[in-house]
């Protein structure tokens, strides 16, 4: 059976605008935004500014201490810890997919803290195939009454960190 896929992961620049975000602002959270003043961007804010809802659902929390293609041996503390979230009803319609965090050039809405970077939160989206449904077939998420118990996830024992979107979710051949 393959081990259950990371529901997130994030790319190398991504993980360097928010290891740049946290050195200017201390822990930080994302929340995937389900529409709205920002459409469906990822919105990144200091731990704690966003209020996570009972039944939010946690995605990953994303160590900004791995390379590219490394696995994370122990939890990531302050900083280096990035919890990313989502609503309950946006999860269900999401659970077959693998979010992505990207970043690219332009200036999303003001609410996110990269919005002044020049740079912009992006998600792209991986379907995950037959054997990760099955590994993720009896794995339930965390939610945000869980996390206030204290309840935290392990590390994750796959790599988080890709080089390009691209890598975790391929652009299929296209037909000139």
């Amino acid at each position: 059976m393959t081990a259950a896929p990371p529901r997130a992961v994030v790319t190398a620049a991504a993980a360097s605008l928010l290891r740049h975000l946290a050195d200017v602002h201390g822990p930080l959270m994302l929340h995937q935004s389900g529409g709205c003043c920002d459409g469906s961007a990822p919105m990144c804010f200091p731990l704690g500014e966003f209020v996570i809802g009972d039944r939010d659902v946690l995605l990953g929390v994303l160590d900004l201490r791995l390379g590219v293609g490394e696995a994370g041996a122990t939890e990531p503390q302050d900083d280096d810890a990035v919890p990313l979230w989502i609503s309950g009803p946006q999860f269900d319609a999401w659970k077959h997919t693998q979010l992505v965090l990207d970043v690219v050039p332009g200036r999303g809405a003001g609410f996110s803290l990269e919005a002044p970077e020049g740079l912009r939160l992006l998600s792209r989206g991986r379907v995950f195939d037959a054997d990760e449904l099955t590994a993720l077939s009896t794995d339930t998420p965390m939610v945000g009454a869980d996390w206030a118990l204290g309840v935290r996830p392990g590390p994750s024992p796959l790599p988080l960190v890709v080089a390009e979107a691209a890598d975790a979710c391929p652009v299929p051949n296209r037909q000139s």
